[in-house]
């Protein structure tokens, strides 16, 4: 599960896996609920040209050690910024989130305004109550322990799920999620993040609205980008992004599921370097 140009550090006692390359303003990506950094390895070696860039496997996910604590929003947010203190991310970052990842960007921002330049928003969590009934049965236990049993046909299914085009559901990415799934505190973590944000019903209200009133005051650049197949979050979430950050830039990739980072790789970089260009990142 790590790779050649990964490399593990320890954060207040925890294990910590991280990609860390590149020179110039930096960014931070970060992936999705039971993903890894791997979601971003494309987008990190097209950005690490000429930017220094960060990918975490946020914590219990991927190669990185559970907290001591639940996992929640605001425990994961806590943890992210502890790893970019002790890689010496001292300076406003652009912050880039996918699904959960979103959710953890924008919580992060909120917290701390300085850690952040502008915020890249990737079919983000936050935006509506609607998700696939897969995480919404996640908040049922035990069914939800039972559907997170590890297996192939599950891994198949998630990974398909995730891509319009299929033919990104490769061997090495099959692979890479049937390990995530199969280490110990995996099902904890996922339980424990499904319940603090959602119900049977969807995801949650509460946090959301606390959250999105939190982003709207910030006097920061935010582009949302969202993929019109996306069978996880669904598009509609991208007007309601329109409608609570007005000021917010938008963007919708035709053809594109739940990770257009990956489907669409040469294209959104283009986006995403443009957008920073207008927007570079201060200190």
């Amino acid at each position: 599960m790590t790779g050649p140009t990964d490399t593990t550090l320890t954060v207040r006692g925890r294990t910590v896996r991280c990609r860390v390359t590149g020179q110039g303003p930096p960014v931070v990506l970060l992936h999705g609920i039971g993903r890894t950094l791997a979601d971003f390895a494309d987008q990190h070696d097209l950005l690490a040209r000429d930017h220094r860039v960060v990918s975490l496997d946020l914590a219990g996910h991927g190669g990185s050690a559970p907290l001591d604590e639940p996992h929640t929003l605001p425990a994961l947010a806590r943890a992210t910024a502890d790893c970019l203190d002790a890689l010496g991310v001292d300076r406003p970052a652009h912050l880039a989130g996918n699904s959960l990842g979103g959710a953890v960007a924008m919580r992060l921002a909120a917290d701390d305004p300085t850690r952040a330049a502008s915020l890249v928003l990737v079919n983000s969590a936050g935006f509506g109550a609607e998700v696939t009934i897969a995480l919404r049965l996640l908040a049922l236990r035990p069914l939800g322990r039972l559907l997170l049993r590890p297996s192939r046909a599950v891994v198949r299914r998630t990974e398909r799920a995730l891509f319009h085009d299929r033919r990104h559901v490769t061997a090495a990415r099959l692979a890479e999620a049937l390990a995530v799934a199969r280490r110990p505190h995996a099902a904890r973590v996922m339980l424990e993040l499904a319940g603090s944000l959602g119900t049977i019903r969807g995801v949650a209200p509460g946090w959301r609205a606390e959250l999105l009133d939190a982003v709207a005051r910030l006097d920061l650049p935010i582009l949302v980008i969202w993929g019109d197949r996306d069978l996880i979050l669904p598009a509609v979430h991208l007007d309601a992004a329109r409608a609570r950050l007005p000021r917010a830039r938008a963007h919708l990739f035709a053809d594109t599921g739940h990770l257009p980072q990956i489907e669409r790789a040469e294209e959104f970089h283009r986006l995403v370097t443009g957008f920073w260009a207008e927007h570079p990142a201060r200190g």
